[in-house]
């Protein structure tokens, strides 16, 4: 059978998105035709590589799902203003996001004092799109007693919250099986319960759980929303005579809406970081910082002293609400329980409430940011890293698709590269592989860590100064030494082994040196290098360390290189070595001067003196003397 009609009939199976069993058809079909067990062989890898594309184009896929409904649904906030609109699209949402049978909303009713169905999608049950749930009854009950996600696989089976026979029997009548709920909160206020649920048994991932938290407090804020613009038309109506309390009051509404719409726009058209902060550090007046969850700085409008001690005060707080801290204001913010950010405002007046409104709103914004930045860096990361370790692996069955692998990603085998090795701190690793991965982004390069290092593979021709500027830039950002090791130039996948081992030797033997904190390639390591490289090369280490005393000797005729050697062998004795040569005392001095000029002062040192000892002795080998 031939072997390029079988791929063609698994890329036809893959271009119409066929069903995981399509793919049995081939194969099938070559037994029945009584093919060859070679040619069954490759049948099977062929549909095993086939199914792993699917699977990898399904999770892209929905990924790319994921993210546009998380988009979409920052564009609800910021244009429709029916509530119900909001959360209607809200929980539609959540449902695709999860790939779902059913999402529903329950909201607190202050007035009955119990909890009441507001929006499903899904449902097939009248009996549970009118459910109305007592205080703690239920799964819904038990999120917003301890006020964190709750996932149950088998809702009738789970006894670790109070079952009521009304709440049984129309969860029943629905179907569900497994459920999902996330809290929505304001600050430590409990306005309802976001769900998730299937009909039959599934697992719901941590990531699905972030995903619904986010929801859930955009769901909150469209609701906070709705709470303000009531409380307005209530003080318009009560307090009439007063207008200019009113108009004070509409004027704080519409500047949070503004703010609110501005920082949506940034997301909506592909802002980052420094966008958002200067629209807030704009609409509030001041000074901003924006940390990560380790405490670095990740962007900055104007100066903020002391911002170490600054952070502490979020220490114990809510995420998602702003603490006083002298004449700043911090706000810890994250998507669900995960805190992701903080904020740092140094303002020269007194916020209001609407002010500090905007503050936490800005850190739901943000946070949300942060969440595409690493789910879009994650995917890509780990798409890259796979490459970088199949090709250290030397699991390159078929290079024509390895380079059709690195093109996808910006990457050109066929061009020079150099390898580096980073060998960091062990409780530094994780930071220094976000940084590595946002590095080979950054420059069309390849990264993955690799026995507790972080290898990255980058276009270049002088693998020394590669990694003297990697260590450089990744020791600032992990305030931590780092040293490197550099191998290269490189084409082609098949050097990819050799070079990560030899770039490997490097930084341990940097490291055996004393010399953490450096980088520096096999021809930069003298005779060291000799020991590391992969190559060997004999020649240019002896023409590195010896070459401007040989091209002395042959212009001028004279003797300088057979003087050191005596000189050496002499134990560095000029008398000694007079006697050696036949000649004065004298001449040895003036010759030995000459020697330091040549070669400069630090020629006696005894690390440069064993190099010139070793080059000498490989020099005469060379010329075929004893």
């Amino acid at each position: 059978m031939d072997g390029t009609l079988t791929a063609a009939a698994f890329l036809e199976l893959l271009l119409r998105e066929a069903a995981p069993i399509e793919f049995e058809r081939p194969l099938l079909a070559a037994r029945a035709d009584g093919a060859p067990p070679e040619t069954l062989a490759e049948l099977e890898r062929l549909k095993t590589a086939a199914l792993r594309v699917r699977a990898l184009l399904e999770r892209r896929r929905r990924r790319e799902a994921e993210l546009s409904a998380l988009v979409d649904t920052v564009g609800d906030l910021a244009t429709l203003r029916d509530l119900d609109a909001v959360l209607a699209a809200i929980v539609r949402r959540a449902r695709e996001l999860l790939d779902a049978d059913l999402a529903y909303m329950t909201l607190n009713d202050e007035e009955r004092g119990d909890t009441y169905m507001r929006v499903t999608h899904g449902s097939v049950s009248a009996r549970f799109q009118q459910l109305r749930l007592a205080p703690g009854a239920g799964l819904g009950g038990l999120v917003a007693q301890t006020a964190a996600p709750y996932v149950t696989a088998d809702y009738a089976a789970d006894a670790r919250f109070q079952h009521t026979g009304e709440i049984d029997d129309a969860v029943a009548e629905e179907g569900l099986v497994a459920i999902l709920g996330v809290p929505m909160r304001l600050g430590t206020r409990g306005l309802g319960v976001l769900f998730a649920a299937n009909r039959s048994a599934r697992p719901f991932t941590r990531e699905e759980v972030t995903l619904l938290g986010s929801l859930a407090a955009h769901a909150s804020v469209a609701l906070d929303n709705t709470r303000l613009l009531g409380e307005t038309r209530a003080a318009l109506e009560e307090l009439g005579a007063v207008n200019t309390v009113v108009r004070r009051h509409s004027e704080s509404l519409e500047r949070a809406a503004e703010a609110h719409d501005r920082m949506a726009d940034v997301i909506l058209r592909g802002g980052d970081l420094d966008d958002l902060a200067a629209v807030v550090a704009e609409v509030l007046g001041g000074e901003l910082a924006i940390l990560d969850a380790d405490g670095h700085c990740l962007t900055a409008v104007g100066v903020i002293a002391d911002l170490d001690s600054l952070t502490g005060a979020t220490a114990g707080s809510s995420l998602g609400r702003a603490t006083r801290s002298g004449d700043h204001w911090v706000l810890a913010a994250g998507a669900g329980s995960e805190a992701l950010c903080t904020l740092v405002l140094h303002a020269p007046k007194e916020l209001s409430e609407t002010d500090t409104r905007i503050l936490e709103r800005a850190g739901v914004v943000t946070a949300l940011l942060l969440l595409f930045r690493r789910s879009l860096a994650q995917a890509e990361s780990r798409v890259r890293g796979e490459l970088l370790e199949d090709l250290l692996s030397r699991r390159v069955d078929d290079p024509v698709r390895v380079r059709q692998r690195a093109r996808r990603l910006g990457v050109d085998l066929d061009v020079a590269h150099v390898l580096v090795v980073l060998a960091c701190p062990p409780r530094q690793r994780d930071r220094a592989a976000q940084w590595s991965a946002a590095h080979a982004a950054a420059c069309g390069g390849l990264a993955a860590q690799r026995d507790g290092n972080v290898t990255l593979l980058v276009v270049g021709e002088h693998p020394g100064d590669a990694a003297r500027r990697m260590v450089r830039e990744l020791g600032a950002y992990l305030g931590s030494p780092v040293t490197g090791g550099g191998a290269g130039p490189l084409t082609g996948p098949q050097d990819v082994p050799s070079a990560y081992a030899e770039a490997q030797r490097c930084a341990s033997a940097l490291t055996a040196l004393g010399r953490t904190g450096d980088a520096a390639s096999a021809a930069e390591l003298g005779f060291v290098g000799l020991l590391v490289g992969t190559d060997r090369d004999v020649g240019a280490f002896v023409n590195d360390t010896l070459g401007p005393l040989l091209e002395y000797d042959r212009r001028r005729g004279t003797a300088l290189v057979r003087t050191l050697e005596s000189y050496f062998e002499s134990g560095a004795s000029a008398v000694r070595a007079a006697e050696a040569l036949h000649v004065h005392v004298n001449t040895i001095t003036q010759r030995i001067a000459r020697i330091g000029q040549v070669l400069g002062a630090d020629w006696h040192r005894p690390d440069r003196g064993l190099e010139l000892q070793l080059a000498l002795r490989l020099h005469r080998l060379q010329n075929g003397q004893p």
